[in-house]
């Protein structure tokens, strides 16, 4: 058994986890089918592992070295590798709002990524009061680190910019999704507020 497969077990024998990694932190190990007929473009197949609610999937890639690597594939056609591992991928996932850090990055730019981060965490400490207790929890009953939110982004940029080549999701059609990094560096309406 693989430190994924005890992780993912985990999850889904702790209901209380299993809630908590589903909403706030959209990760559904229930939402499995999510994805269907992804892989990557080298034919290599991917295995799903969660979905979250918007249509987007996660996925374990094939073993190496010792781990597998965390690929994840949004409903709007952009994807790629987010984490070496399932619990560097869960540290990412309860630490930071990663989707919309890689949304407003500027194309991938870790000083950009890091101020996006700094507002989205503003953002959501507004919208969830309770957020440090429920990473908190999450981390403690998976044993994973409480990671500060400067260093997950550099992790997720790190990650994310090594999609290409190995790392490219592909419909079943060979349709290559877009890279996981977008062009905005903040909201177009508004900005940050």
């Amino acid at each position: 058994m693989t430190s994924s497969d005890r992780l993912l077990a985990l999850i889904q024998n702790t209901p209380d986890i299993h809630g908590l990694l589903r909403s706030p932190f959209g990760f559904d190990i229930g939402r499995k089918a999510y994805g269907d007929g992804l892989r990557l473009a080298s034919g290599a197949p991917l295995e799903p592992i969660a979905g979250e609610s918007a249509g987007g999937a996660y996925f374990l890639c094939a073993e190496e070295d010792g781990r597998r690597p965390v690929v994840f594939a949004s409903s709007e056609g952009e994807g790629g590798l987010i984490a070496d591992d399932l619990a560097d991928a869960l540290e990412i996932i309860i630490g930071l709002e990663w989707q919309d850090c890689l949304r407003f990055s500027g194309g991938g730019d870790v000083e950009v990524m890091q101020l996006s981060a700094q507002h989205l965490e503003r953002s959501l400490a507004r919208g969830n009061p309770e957020i440090a207790t429920e990473r908190a929890q999450v981390a403690a009953a998976l044993s994973l680190r409480l990671v500060p939110v400067a260093d997950l982004v550099l992790r997720l940029q790190e990650a994310a910019s090594r999609t290409e080549p190995d790392y490219v999701v592909t419909t079943e059609d060979g349709e290559a999704y877009d890279p996981p990094f977008g062009e905005l560096s903040e909201p177009r309406h508004g900005g940050w507020r």
